[in-house]
């Protein structure tokens, strides 16, 4: 019988699905026509029902009641793998939701080519925990072992940066010395690669892969930095005890400025605290507002809000947070988030250049940059990478299909 041979990108933010044919690849449909899948699931509490992508995001915004998880892959090399959060009467723990994703994206995929889908090159990221290694590959081993359990027979791995090189590689027409810039929802990843048409058909490709490096620093913590200077202090964040003898603890705060923390605001333990919080706080009505977004399951909204502006300072120079409620809604401008934004923009570059000097390669022997994953359309982070290399030619990929694409192409290579 005919089986599906494909690649799984299973992004911070967004996933996808690549197959290829003929030595070429494409993009699976994963809801409706479009070929990314929002990385977001949403636990229905009327009826029990399970939605994925943008269906999840639209009924949480919609009011349904359950519980919307978003940035499932941030869990990875984490201490929250193996935690559990509730839904309803349930305890589940974080890793088995990630193994209901990528059994949703198996399932969809089947559905699409009418044929099991049973052999897959999963996408990492260069590094899944900073200067960790044992953490990284306990990582990679939870999410095998994952990947295995909802039924695929033979798993691999490659990095996302070399996936987008495979995939840059098939438009090239000669000899390239090329830096795969991927930054994604959760990591920026780094390669540096020769490409050819006549390297293409090698089997082997590991002497053509001269630097390979990565930061834990994504689109989320752009999210997370911003809340925290904008959006939280709105809700308490740094405000005094009544005795003006410390701030408040920032705990809380920080747990919901992070995308994949929000859900343990949802406890008992969790408000009861908070109420205590207030009690202690010089602003309590600062605090009442927290307590309002976190007794109506709000925090993935006000998340949204915070990355919507984010997006709209790719082209604006200034923005409004929406927070829910009508809580007063901070403005935010362009030079005020590079400025939020910069040390982690810093780190960033800050690896472009070791990878430049692990390949023993000067800024003018990059002959072009290929850019792939949302945030390489933040300004700053997007002018920090090209001044390093100013003589190569730049080159957007699909900024959420090329490492999918590439995964494809590997699979078909490897287990064709």
């Amino acid at each position: 019988m005919r089986t599906v041979i494909g690649g799984i990108d299973f992004g911070t933010s967004n996933s996808t699905v690549g197959v290829a044919k003929d030595g070429h690849a494409g993009l699976v449909p994963l809801e409706g026509g479009e070929t990314t899948l929002p990385s977001a699931i949403f636990f229905s509490f009327e009826g029990g029902r399970i939605r994925f992508g943008r269906e999840a995001v639209a009924s949480y915004a919609d009011g349904v009641e359950g519980r919307l998880m978003r940035a499932l892959k941030s869990v990875l090399g984490s201490s929250l793998v193996h935690e559990k959060t509730r839904i309803r009467k349930r305890s589940i723990p974080f890793i088995d939701i990630v193994g209901l994703f990528i059994a949703e994206m198996k399932h969809r995929t089947e559905a699409f080519a009418g044929a099991p889908f049973e052999t897959v090159m999963l996408g990492r990221p260069v590094q899944f925990v900073d200067d960790d290694p044992a953490a990284d590959r306990q990582a990679q081993e939870e999410l095998e072992k994952t990947a295995r359990a909802q039924g695929f027979r033979e798993v691999a791995f490659q990095y996302e940066p070399i996936a987008a090189a495979l995939d840059y590689e098939q438009g090239v027409r000669g000899e390239e010395t090329v830096l795969i810039v991927d930054m994604g929802g959760g990591t920026s990843d780094f390669s540096i690669v020769r490409v050819s048409p006549e390297r293409a058909r090698a089997a082997d490709r590991k002497g053509d892969i001269l630097a390979n490096r990565g930061v834990h620093i994504g689109g989320t913590d752009f999210d997370r930095l911003v809340s925290i200077a904008s959006v939280m202090p709105e809700l308490g964040y740094l405000t005094q005890t009544k005795d003006g003898k410390r701030n408040l603890p920032a705990g809380y705060f920080i747990d919901l400025a992070t995308w994949h923390r929000i859900n343990l605001l949802y406890t008992p333990k969790a408000m009861s605290d908070l109420k205590q919080i207030r009690f202690e706080a010089a602003r309590p009505d600062l605090v009442e507002r927290m307590m309002t977004i976190v007794e109506h399951r709000l925090g993935h909204a006000l998340a949204g809000t915070v990355e919507q502006a984010k997006i709209a300072l790719t082209d604006a120079a200034e923005t409004t947070i929406r927070v829910p409620y009508g809580i007063a809604a901070p403005g935010l401008t362009r030079a005020g988030f590079e400025e939020t934004i910069g040390g982690a923009v810093e780190r960033v570059a800050a690896t472009v250049s070791a990878t430049l000097k692990e390949a023993g390669l000067g800024e003018n022997d990059i002959t072009a940059v290929f850019l792939t994953g949302g945030s390489t359309a933040i300004p700053l982070a997007r002018r920090a990478i090209l001044d390093l290399v100013p003589q190569a030619k730049v080159v957007d990929g699909d900024r959420f299909g090329s490492v999918g694409m590439g995964l494809a192409l590997d699979a078909a290579r490897r287990f064709g």
